[in-house]
């Protein structure tokens, strides 16, 4: 499964923003299979903050957590992002 993030905008910004992006994207979760990889699409992201990836990110990874692949993350703000989440 890929989930490309800009079908929920490519500013991806505040706590509240993130966590209406992964409530509504539950039902879809439920179609990966057991032996399939779910794959996160950063691609023409412009903004990605913290607060809205730790809402997304942190609970797919837990969900997930040896099927989670991260591509197309050369953005600076998606790097700045994961760096902040790996200090916490």
């Amino acid at each position: 499964m890929i989930i490309n993030l800009k079908k929920f905008g490519t500013t991806l910004v505040s706590r509240p923003s993130g966590k209406e992006a992964w409530l509504a994207f539950q039902p879809t979760l439920n179609d990966v299979q057991e032996n399939e990889e779910v794959i996160v699409d950063f691609s023409d992201i412009a903004v990605l903050t913290p607060s809205w990836a730790d809402e997304f990110l942190t609970p797919l990874h837990s969900r997930f957590p040896e099927k989670v692949r991260l591509i197309n993350t050369d953005n600076a703000s998606v790097k700045a992002t994961f760096a902040t989440l790996a200090k916490q």
